[in-house]
């Protein structure tokens, strides 16, 4: 329950206080944010970042959601929204695309097939942002964001506006230096093949599409991929092959259709998931002698766990 609004400088955006997160991710779980904003331009973006600065306050970026554990305590600092940048520019001329941060992934990936341009056919079945993809290196299918990056634009603390490169950003699997930085994706560009058949290109964008479909479940809310995959096994397997799949903390589930995702099954708390990570990790650690990392990104206090 908002208890409190404070508008920001001389701009008509409101920063809220005590804003419930739980329906801005797709875990569906999460307390308040102790400050909120959902800026529409750059200028309120930046005077954002400013006003938290001036208060010590920590600042934690928020788009789709889909990647993120949020305590049921919630979130301390100021939670920017980053729904509203959702800038589109193709530019036929260099087969380029400017996305702003908060724009879903499996839309532009529709977007670039319905024009014929190829690239992001895989990207179709990633549940995030443009904002999200770039700072997790996110990927699907062989393929992942930093292969057709070109560049992109950061906000960092101190109100400095940047344009970092591939080669600045330290891609790895599933992550990059942007991860634990003080830099904001305000928005990004790639790099396109335009020119091809519009057809073809939907076609093999649905078929990556129905892929996730028929290989994940999406009937309940969840988080997508909860562990990195330690190559050359996958976190999915390893997960099964140690019987975990169906397996139940309060509310949250081990997925029977495919075991690296989490289910929010029948109102499973934060820490009920929480929980459940762990003892994947600790089953998963003692018969494989190998710790799964966490894809999902995990904020705020938990209870700690044996």
């Amino acid at each position: 329950m908002i208890s409190e609004q404070v508008r920001l400088g001389k701009t008509d955006c409101l920063l809220q206080s005590g804003m419930l997160l739980a329906n801005m991710t797709s875990f569906r779980v999460g307390g308040p944010a102790e400050w909120f904003v959902a800026p529409r331009k750059l200028e309120e973006l930046q005077a954002s970042v400013e006003w938290a600065k001036n208060r010590g306050m920590p600042v934690t970026l928020l788009g789709a959601g889909s990647n993120l554990l949020i305590s049921d305590r919630g979130l301390p600092g100021l939670v920017i929204h980053t729904h509203h940048f959702q800038q589109l520019q193709f530019d036929a001329a260099t087969g380029q695309v400017v996305a702003g941060a908060g724009k879903s992934i499996p839309r532009l990936a529709w977007q670039a097939a319905d024009l014929g341009w190829q690239g992001l056919e895989w990207a179709v079945g990633i549940p995030g942002t443009v904002g999200g993809a770039v700072v997790m290196n996110a990927g699907a299918h062989s393929e992942c964001t930093a292969d057709y990056l070109v560049e992109v634009q950061t906000l960092s603390s101190d109100g400095t506006i940047e344009i970092l490169k591939p080669q600045d950003l330290g891609y790895a699997y599933r992550t990059s230096a942007l991860q634990g930085s003080d830099r904001l994706v305000t928005q990004a560009t790639f790099q396109l093949k335009p020119g091809a058949d519009p057809a073809q290109v939907r076609a093999l964008t649905q078929d990556h599409r129905n892929h996730r479909l028929t290989t994940q479940p999406y009937h309940l809310p969840s988080c997508g991929s909860v562990f990195r995959n330690p190559l050359p096994k996958t976190a999915g397997w390893l997960i099964e092959q140690t019987g975990l799949k169906g397996y139940q903390i309060g509310g949250a589930k081990v997925a029977e259709r495919h075991a690296n995702f989490i289910l929010n099954c029948s109102g499973a708390t934060a820490s009920d998931i929480f929980q459940l990570i762990h003892y994947i990790q600790q089953q998963v650690e003692r018969q494989w002698s190998l710790l799964l990392r966490p894809e999902v990104k995990i904020l705020g206090e938990f209870e700690a766990v044996d």
